[in-house]
């Protein structure tokens, strides 16, 4: 399985906490988190070339993880759009935390992604569809002492499956882990993340991520469905 993580890598340039949490960054964490016999790992950044995701990687690409948050308009709409492709034509894709205000999740969802936030809470993630792949080996309600809250109204379409509902300190609650379909691409969206927390350090959290990275790959990529003038047709029939 080849896997890309994608991250603007803006934060631990300018932020000591978040190069002390994640050495190599929030991509170089995850990448040690995921690598293993059967999935091969990539990362790839705002400021490389193409930021770092040419036609070559991304047709060599199963699944793509994607963590953004400062640099969210720095992205090239050429590039969303050629994520965009992909995803419809089969690519896995996995949007981390303050990604949900990225170019490719709201152009994919079709809404703003708007939610309530605030810093500094206390989450208890509750694992409300036990018997989804990315839920398996997942305790039913884990604990991450430090996160920001994100909470409802969430503007996204409706889910195809809501695997996990957070549940913050200050009586929020939060549709935590979520699924879709586009075209024939899987996308998973899961809230917790935040750059100056240590969430990914959570070993639930890293469950989920890599579940979550075998849930979306796909079996073989179909590509995008053309448009095309089919005749002559397969049967006549008068």
């Amino acid at each position: 399985m080849k896997v890309t993580i994608w991250n603007e890598n803006l934060h631990e340039k300018s932020n000591s906490r978040v190069t002390k949490l994640y050495p190599g960054g929030i991509h170089g964490y995850l990448k040690n988190v995921l690598e293993c016999d059967d999935i091969e790992v990539r990362t790839a950044t705002l400021d490389m070339p193409e930021h770092g995701l040419t036609e070559e990687v991304l047709a060599d690409t199963d699944v793509l993880l994607w963590w953004g948050h400062m640099g969210h308009a720095r992205v090239s709409d050429e590039i969303v759009d050629r994520v965009q492709k992909a995803v419809l034509g089969g690519m896995g894709l996995i949007i981390l935390h303050s990604g949900h205000h990225s170019k490719i999740f709201k152009r994919l969802m079709g809404t703003t992604c708007n939610l309530k936030w605030r810093d500094n809470a206390r989450e208890r993630i509750w694992t409300v569809k036990p018997n989804h792949p990315i839920a398996q080996g997942v305790e039913d309600g884990f604990l991450l002492e430090n996160e920001e809250m994100y909470g409802e109204a969430f503007d996204i379409p409706n889910p195809d499956d809501v695997i996990f509902i957070g549940w913050f300190n200050g009586g929020e609650v939060f549709r935590s882990g979520c699924t879709f379909t586009r075209g024939n691409g899987k996308i998973f969206y899961f809230q917790p993340g935040h750059e100056t927390n240590p969430s990914y350090q959570n070993e639930n959290v890293q469950k989920v991520i890599r579940n979550a990275v075998y849930w979306a790959c796909p079996v073989k990529k179909p590509g995008n469905i053309p448009c095309v003038h089919f005749t002559p047709p397969l049967e006549n029939i008068d």
